[in-house]
This record gives C-alpha cells, sequence and structure tokens, in this order.
C-alpha cells in the first residue's frame, strides 16, 4: 500500500472533547461573528439595492425552444429577471461540461417564490441551442433555458464571454435595464451545499480551505475540479445511474 493509500483509509483528526457548559461557550462566542456577518450581508444588499442601472437594448437575440426570441422575451411579462450565464465547451460531451455551473444549475428547482415577487429566472447558455438543451434534459431541469449565443458579446459587455455569470435585470415597459452581475465564487449564492458543508466540523474538504491539520480532503479530483469526480461533473452520476442518454449531439 503507498503512503497516499495509507493517508485515505486513516481516520480523520477530529475537534477536542469539551463538556457541554464550555462547547456552549464557544458556540456563543462564534454566534457573535455569525450574527455580524449576518448584518454585513444586509448592508451589502442594501447597497446593491441603491445601485445605479444600466440600458440593455432589450432586442437582442437569444434562442429559445421556438427558435429567436428577444431579451425582453426571457422576462415572460415580469418586471423582473435573473439569468444564469451557463459556461459551454462546444462540441464537447457532457462529461466535458462545466462542472461549476453544472454544480449551481443544480440548486435550481422551485421557482414559485421568485414569481411571487414578479421575478424570472432563466439560463441564458453561452453554446448552441440544441445541444445545450439536451444536457438540460439529460440532467432533468426544467428552468427556461436559451441560447445566448447570438447576443454573447453585447450581453456581456466588458465581462469575460464564456465565464459563468449571475445577470440581474429590470423591466419598464418595452426597455430594459442591467441592476447587477457578479461572477466567480459570487454564483454560489445559487447553492445550498457549501452552505450545509460550512456548518459541518469538516467543511468543504477542500484543499483551499483553513482547516487544522488532519482535516479530511477530498482526493478523488484536482484541486481545481472539486466538482467532479471520477471524470464527471458530480451531479451527472445519478443521471447515469438511472439511464438517462448523455449524447448531446443534436437530432440523435
Amino acid at each position: 500500500m503507498t503512503e497516499h493509500d495509507s493517508s485515505t483509509h486513516r481516520a480523520p483528526a477530529r475537534p477536542p472533547v469539551a463538556d457541554r457548559a464550555a462547547f456552549e461557550a464557544e458556540v456563543a462566542r462564534l454566534r457573535l461573528r455569525e450574527k455580524a456577518h449576518t448584518r454585513e450581508g444586509d448592508a451589502i444588499a442594501a447597497a446593491r439595492r441603491r445601485l445605479p442601472m444600466v440600458e440593455v437594448d432589450a432586442t437582442l437575440e437569444l434562442t429559445g425552444a421556438d427558435g429567436p426570441v428577444t431579451l425582453l422575451d426571457a422576462f415572460e411579462g415580469r418586471r423582473q429577471l435573473i439569468a444564469y450565464y451557463f459556461m459551454w465547451h462546444e462540441g464537447h460531451e457532457a462529461a466535458d461540461q462545466c462542472e461549476g455551473c453544472t454544480w449551481v444549475t443544480n440548486q435550481v428547482r422551485e421557482l414559485g417564490f421568485l414569481y411571487s415577487r414578479d421575478i424570472t429566472y432563466a439560463v441564458f447558455c453561452q453554446g448552441p441551442y440544441e445541444e445545450s438543451r439536451r444536457y438540460r434534459d439529460f440532467m432533468g431541469w426544467e428552468m427556461p433555458w436559451y441560447s445566448a449565443l447570438p447576443s454573447n458579446d453585447e450581453l456581456l459587455t466588458g465581462r469575460q464571454v464564456g465565464s459563468m455569470h449571475i445577470v440581474c435585470y429590470l423591466r419598464e415597459g418595452d426597455r430594459v435595464y442591467e441592476t447587477y452581475w457578479t461572477t466567480l465564487r459570487g454564483v454560489e449564492v445559487m447553492d445550498y451545499d457549501y452552505a450545509l458543508l460550512d456548518l459541518t466540523v469538516y467543511g468543504r474538504q477542500e484543499l483551499w480551505e483553513d482547516s487544522p491539520s488532519g482535516w479530511p480532503q477530498t482526493m478523488d479530483a484536482p484541486p481545481e475540479h472539486p466538482m467532479r469526480t471520477n471524470g464527471r461533473p458530480i451531479p451527472q452520476w445519478s443521471r447515469i445511474e438511472e439511464g438517462r442518454s448523455d449524447d448531446l449531439t443534436p437530432g440523435s
């Protein structure tokens, strides 16, 4: 057995054991920091609501299930739109598609609460419609899905086309305005897995985390791909086990 094999089977380190009073005292100290963090998040959200906005061409073209549509159409008549710009590797197999975009998109299931606030949520995939739509079907996602390929450069003016983005829009009649955007770790707002993992003693188990010596870390994926296992984005495996086809070839 190699040194690596031995380490993977070794019991992970664990926190020191304390009595209930000592444990609760430490939790109470940490809770002060958590509440300050929550209040700062509220303050940032308040500042976000006071940002200026910039007008966007409402006629920019997207591709939907029935062909060309406009950015305005994607609002589906609601006042606001949240668009997730899904990274896409054109011509690549499902296993080679973005593990990060797959991870966060897989969290978005129930849209009724957004609708109650007059908000539409949609994916704007940065690849061809038919190829990416087959990926949506393979994953079993039901949210509105468009290809942003006809207007990627205009929609993502000043940003890195091909990267993951969340962009928020406001509609006033037939005019559309962009009110906020974020990228990279900013898209973690869509996720609950990491939020729950962060509550546990071993956290996300990723190499970059500040954890005590001996804490377990994911070893079946390179550090740059903690959302993959055995060569695929992690959420794909349950679909493969169900026998779903991951063939993205249009017309197949």
